[in-house]
């Protein structure tokens, strides 16, 4: 598995355990490092991604909330709720990852870690918000490879 992969399911992982812990009970991020097997290059990654989430996760929430249809936000599953959260920050605020990158990796993940319907969930999910997007959905807009 590359880095990059590796990377989204550790951002996942970070946002679930934040998410299922009560709020003045949130486990530190070292905490977290602690518990998790990763490279270096992982984990730098993933840290970067969450740093630039954690603040943009109202805007986010709003977004998911936009795009959900005869489905409330609470009862999405929390894994898909941090799946939807890293696609739509990458292909808000990652110009060097191609949206159709994100899409395909957030179906992936999705596939792995939650239910068997959760791919083709968090794929209409995405591809609603995709096409609502400024910029091209095949190439990125910055320096960088996935």
């Amino acid at each position: 598995m590359g880095t990059r992969r590796t990377a989204r399911e550790l951002v996942v992982q970070f946002f679930y355990q934040r998410d299922q812990s009560p709020a003045g009970t949130r486990v530190a991020d070292e905490d977290f490092w602690g518990m998790v097997e990763a490279s270096e290059p992982a984990r730098k990654l993933a840290a970067e991604w969450i740093g630039g989430m954690r603040d943009k996760l109202p805007e986010l929430d709003a977004e998911i909330r936009n795009y959900l249809e005869n489905w409330s936000f609470d009862r999405l599953t929390l894994v898909d709720r941090n799946i939807l959260r890293l696609a739509l920050y990458e292909m808000h605020h990652r110009p060097d990852i191609p949206p159709v990158v994100s899409i395909n990796e957030a179906v992936e993940i999705a596939k792995r870690f939650s239910t068997s319907d959760s791919g083709k969930f968090v794929n209409g999910i995405l591809d609603r918000a995709r096409q609502a997007l400024a910029r091209p959905a095949r190439t990125r807009a910055g320096p960088g490879s996935d």
